[in-house]
Formats: C-alpha cells, sequence, structure tokens
C-alpha cells in the first residue's frame, strides 16, 4: 500500500504539472494574440479576400448562379448565400496556412526551438500553437460575419443550430490549423511558401464545394473535380458548416473532419520529434544546426 505522504507528493506533482501546462497554453496563446493585435494589415488582408468575392463576384452571379432546392436548403437560396459558408472556410484556411508561415519564421528565429526543449511534452507545445491559430482563424471569422451581415448576406445563425455551427467551425479551424502544422515541418525558407500558395491552398479551395455545390460540377461533366472536390477534406468542413447551420444533419463529414485532424496533428508532432521525424530541426542547414 503507498504511503500516505507519497501520494500527497504524487498528487502535488501532477497539480503542478497541469499548471504548467496551462501556463505554456496562455502564453502561447497571449503571445499570438499580442503580435495579431499589433499587425493591423493582418486582420484587413484577411477580410479582404472573402468580402471582395461576396462583393464583386457574388454581386456579379447573384441572379445566374442561383442554388436549387437541395439539402440542406428548404427554398431556392441565392448565390451570395451559397457562398458564405465557403467564404468562412476561406478565412479558416489562409489563416491555417498562414501559421505555417509564422512556424517557418519562429524556427529560422530560434524561437520554435525554445518552444521544443521546454520542459513539455513536445504534443502540448504544439497543440498549444494549434489553439492559438484557432483562436486567431474565429477572430476573423466573427469580423467577416459581421461585415457580411451589414452589406446584407445574413447566414440564419441565430438558433438551436448555433452550437453545431460552432462545434463545425472550431473543428474546421482546428483541422486546417493541423494541416498548417504539418506543412511548416516540410517548409524551410520563407521563400518556400509561394509553393505552398500554388500546390496547396488554391486546388484545397477551388477543387471543394465553397463556391459551387457538387450537383453542379458532375452536371457540367467535369467528373474528375467532381471526385477530388467529393474527397477534399475541405469539402467537407465546409459542408458540415453549410448543413450545422441549416439545422441538418452532416452526414460522414464530422468524422473525417476529425480523422483529418487526428492525422495531420500527429504526423505533425512526428515530424518535430528529432529522434524519429522526418522533420528533424536538428539537422536544419549544411551541416545540421544543432549538430
Amino acid at each position: 500500500m503507498t504511503p500516505l505522504p507519497t501520494v500527497y507528493r504524487l498528487r502535488e506533482g501532477a497539480l503542478t504539472g497541469w499548471r504548467h501546462a496551462l501556463l505554456a497554453l496562455q502564453a502561447i496563446v497571449g503571445r499570438e494574440l499580442f503580435k495579431f493585435s499589433r499587425q493591423y494589415g493582418r486582420l484587413l488582408s484577411a477580410l479582404v479576400r472573402p468580402l471582395l468575392w461576396l462583393v464583386v463576384f457574388a454581386a456579379g452571379f447573384r441572379n445566374v448562379f442561383g442554388v436549387a432546392v437541395v439539402e440542406p436548403y428548404d427554398t431556392y437560396i441565392t448565390y451570395d448565400e451559397y457562398i458564405a459558408p465557403g467564404l468562412v472556410g476561406m478565412v479558416l484556411l489562409f489563416n491555417g496556412m498562414q501559421s505555417s508561415l509564422a512556424m517557418v519564421y519562429d524556427r529560422e528565429m530560434g524561437l520554435m526551438r525554445l518552444l521544443l526543449t521546454a520542459p513539455l511534452p513536445r504534443w502540448w507545445v504544439l497543440a498549444c500553437k494549434l489553439i492559438a491559430t484557432t483562436v486567431l482563424s474565429l477572430i476573423q471569422v466573427l469580423a467577416f460575419l459581421v461585415v457580411a451581415a451589414l452589406l446584407g448576406t445574413q447566414l440564419p445563425l441565430l438558433g438551436a443550430q448555433l452550437p453545431h455551427f460552432l462545434l463545425a467551425l472550431v473543428c474546421g479551424a482546428l483541422m486546417l490549423g493541423s494541416i498548417g502544422l504539418l506543412l511548416s515541418v516540410h517548409i524551410r525558407q520563407l521563400e518556400n511558401f509561394a509553393g505552398t500558395m500554388n500546390f496547396v491552398i488554391f486546388p484545397m479551395y477551388f477543387i471543394s464545394t465553397a463556391l459551387y455545390p457538387l450537383w453542379k460540377l458532375q452536371e457540367s461533366g467535369a467528373e474528375w473535380v467532381y471526385q477530388l472536390a467529393r474527397v477534399n477534406p475541405f469539402s467537407l468542413a465546409i459542408e458540415w458548416m453549410r448543413f450545422a447551420v441549416y439545422g441538418k444533419d452532416p452526414g460522414s463529414a464530422p468524422w473525417v473532419v476529425l480523422a483529418t485532424l487526428l492525422l495531420c496533428f500527429s504526423l505533425a508532432c512526428w515530424g518535430y520529434d528529432p529522434q524519429r521525424g522526418f522533420g528533424a530541426l536538428t539537422k536544419r542547414g549544411p551541416g545540421g544546426a544543432g549538430s
């Protein structure tokens, strides 16, 4: 039987560990929020992209691309209402990918090395970075929804469906943040981020249901685009949000989003492990910066 003082010591050690973990979370999230509050152009650029689509593109095609009465809609809707969840996904996608750019910058400046050598589990440090990215994504989405409502595009968010929509929003942000985290393992220099834009962000966004429904892709004969959009995790994250807004069952979309989140986060943790990972940070540079 374990002596009573030993039990107390074990309990105190566990509580101290949790306190340290929560302090790390607070510090990392606080740092990202502080950086964001000083980068006024970052919020502006995060809003300009989706608002440009909403104000210019959607307005121009409002009376051309109406969406028929198919799930999750009960009535005919305008095009700007259809793409609004897709534009929310755009905000999440670009912020998630921008987080990978910030990770690469922190790694080049040496800050990431300090974080990963902290007396905390490596997965927890990366989870804190992921949570910080998600918080920033949610702030930007809130700003976009407010401006979109002022411009006349309102989603039926207030009601019993709001908790479901928030869950879909948070899980989508976490999934895209974890993809950005995984990409940061492989992006060695800031200059390589342009390749990420061309080969990851744009294909993921345009080969999805963000701008057009799946049945229109199939109807137009673009079968290969249709098949790619069906299995695109970004499509399923958008469909989860879209169905949640209208209080409908999203089917298997939540499971695919959660599975992608766990897979990408696990691979990122593996990649940031210098002993086992394929992105060993101690082997950067011609001769190995940390060797």
